[in-house]
């Protein structure tokens, strides 16, 4: 029995050495991830904000598995921490926006809606709505957990709001396997995200946050570059393409061996031109929208419009595993 044991070990790892790229990773969260260490991939990652807010309430677990089944790589989420020190997806500092809050505790004019006011089970209490404002009794706002099971070996994971929770959210990534499929992000010096991270064996993926148009941006990109410190990649935001600071930043990031995330949602954050929440990005020929980032060289895209962005890179052979 044991032999036979033996040789079937043999020839499954025979097997699997030699399968193709596409799938010798154990699942598509470890295929995405090594796409975003690869500096030298053409492989676009998409990026999803707060899931499928469209269809469903943002940072749901609906909303997650919707961009799943779509194709998208990265679910970006943002975290609160309840009264109770449970983590949960919530974008805003209050539950008011995003849940009946007021018609559940009408009876308490003066309770606090703030997530951290509020334990979790008076959160689980709450129906979250639809970006039109509409109520669904039946979903409620998720804990971190209870998101990252959903995500778990299907999907990569970007903290946006977050950072202040490391500590927090490694010990669970840890626990529950997904450490290597989450993308934390910041603005904190290279000094200290480096003593943090150093008081662990194993880290979650990190990503400074450049804003190269505004001093401390500036300052923070400078650091990278003059210290040597190679990231993954650079989340660049630029408010306007006059002074060819976007180009260059990019022309440097790529000669360092990073590489470069944008955001389209907001033209804040995209030169001017962005905000794929616009009506006009629909009715544009996508190559008109997204092909002047690909020719700087961004291989990573956060995105309101995950379908209309995945089927275009799928057509120009920018998103196949």
């Amino acid at each position: 029995m044991l032999k036979r044991l033996i040789c079937f070990v043999a020839a499954a790892l025979a097997v699997f050495s030699c399968a193709p790229a596409s799938t010798k990773y154990a699942n598509r969260a470890e295929a995405i991830a090594a796409q975003i260490h690869d500096p030298h991939s053409k492989y676009v990652v998409v990026i999803c904000h707060r899931g499928d807010w469209r269809n469903f309430p943002e940072n749901s677990i609906p909303a997650i598995e919707s961009i799943i089944r779509m194709g998208a790589d990265i679910m970006e989420l943002d975290l609160k921490m309840t009264a109770d020190s449970v983590l949960v997806l919530s974008h805003d500092a209050t539950v008011t926006r995003c849940t009946n809050f007021s018609s559940v505790f009408r009876d308490q004019p003066g309770k606090s809606a703030r997530v951290s006011d509020l334990t979790l089970d008076e959160i689980k209490r709450l129906s979250l709505k639809r970006a039109h404002n509409i109520a669904i009794d039946t979903l409620r706002m998720p804990t971190l957990r209870e998101a990252l099971m959903c995500c778990k070996d299907r999907i990569c994971v970007n903290v946006d709001q977050g950072y202040e929770f490391y500590d927090q959210v490694l010990e669970l990534t840890e626990e529950l396997g997904v450490t290597d499929q989450i993308l934390i992000k910041g603005k904190k010096p290279i000094e200290v995200v480096a003593a943090h991270e150093a008081a662990y064996e194993h880290n979650m993926m990190y990503m400074p946050i450049v804003d190269i148009q505004r001093p401390a941006g500036i300052e923070l990109f400078n650091s990278y570059l003059e210290q040597g410190v190679v990231p993954l990649a650079y989340e660049v935001c630029w408010q306007t393409n006059d002074d060819g600071a976007f180009g260059e930043a990019c022309r440097k990031i790529l000669d360092q061996g990073s590489k470069i995330w944008v955001n389209t949602i907001w033209a804040s954050l995209c030169g001017g031109y962005g905000n794929d929440d616009d009506a006009a990005y629909v009715a544009a020929d996508p190559g008109d929208v997204y092909q002047q980032y690909l020719d700087k060289g961004v291989s990573m895209i956060q995105t309101d419009r995950p379908e209309f962005l995945i089927n275009w890179l799928t057509k120009v052979g920018r998103h196949t595993l």
